[in-house]
């Protein structure tokens, strides 16, 4: 999949309703996780990513800034993110909890 040529999100459309369970992809076009929602706090506002998965490994959410993920439609509508973190870096990070 070609990501250049999907449109980017405008900030307005950055809500739960249109990014709750887009999948993200990583680097190499594999999907890593999905959105779980998004989290705003007073100084910054960041994507909760769900990752998991693996046989060993119970999903988890983990936080990723709006700067580490390019959110994004296809040519069907389809939302969905990118990112730069693979899916063992994203196990790696700390867990967020609401």
């Amino acid at each position: 999949m070609d990501h250049r040529t999907h449109q980017r999100l405008e900030s307005a459309e950055l809500t739960d309703s249109i990014l709750s369970d887009a999948p993200v992809y990583g680097p190499s076009n594999e999907e890593v996780g999905t959105v779980s929602h998004i989290h705003r706090a007073a100084a910054s506002a960041g994507v909760v990513v769900q990752v998991g998965g693996m046989p060993d490994l119970r999903p988890r959410q983990v936080l990723v800034s709006l700067a580490d993920l390019d959110l994004m439609r296809d040519e069907t509508g389809r939302v969905h993110g990118v990112t730069n973190w693979t899916r063992e870096e994203l196990i790696n990070f700390p867990e967020h909890h609401d």
